[in-house]
């Protein structure tokens, strides 16, 4: 019997060069990631950010990445990337002014304790302890969230692991950085046509 299936959503985050947004659109990617954090060696300045967002197609979304920004700096960033969504940690919205209509993806981590009866966003990213660390999430977890929500997976995955992951927890979406790179901060073009491609087919399984 075969079940209808919403398409598989894949991000690739942490993009910082032209090459970098060009192999990720060639391989048939959803969304790209610019994140704007300086610990991070992803770490974009605003204007970086502006001419990569202006090679980003029209049907690909662009995905602005925080981890507890300023005020200034989500507006920097807003206004320099204009991007589709605004990714940070779910508790980081209580203090930030958004415009009107900007779609945001909270950011869950496993382990967090959720209070009893709180409901899930609509659409959110199940993420490590840290971002970017290639730590991987709790697929167990994971599996009883997409069941909730539209799940996007993050956290340790790559290539390899990827089809097994998207079995076990039946994403919506997945979302990688640290598993496509041949460097910290530096992406390989293999490695992201690989993983695009091994979540695709793993995703196609489950619909036969």
């Amino acid at each position: 019997m075969n079940i209808a299936r919403t398409p598989l959503w894949v991000k690739v985050c942490g993009l910082r060069t032209a090459d970098a947004v060009a192999a990720a659109v060639a391989a048939g990617v959803d969304a790209v990631g610019f994140v704007f954090h300086a610990d991070s060696p992803r770490n974009l300045e605003v204007g970086e950010a502006r001419e990569l967002a202006a090679g980003v197609p029209a049907g690909i979304d662009k995905v602005a990445v925080f981890l507890h920004p300023s005020q200034d700096l989500l507006d920097q960033a807003l206004a320099a990337v204009r991007p589709d969504w605004v990714q940070t940690d779910a508790t980081d919205f209580l203090a930030l002014r958004l415009p009107a209509g900007q779609r945001v993806l909270p950011v869950l981590r496993s382990g967090q304790p959720r209070p009893a009866g709180e409901p899930l966003p609509a659409r959110f990213l199940l993420e490590s302890g840290r971002s970017g660390a290639g730590e991987q999430a709790d697929w167990s977890q994971a599996a009883e969230w997409a069941a909730r929500g539209e799940l996007i997976l993050a956290g340790g995955l790559d290539p390899d692991n990827v089809g097994t992951a998207i079995e076990r927890v039946r994403p919506f979406g997945v979302d990688v950085s640290s598993g496509v790179e041949h460097g910290r901060g530096r992406k390989d073009p293999a490695l992201i046509r690989n993983f695009v491609n091994a979540a695709r087919a793993a995703h196609a399984r489950l619909a036969t």
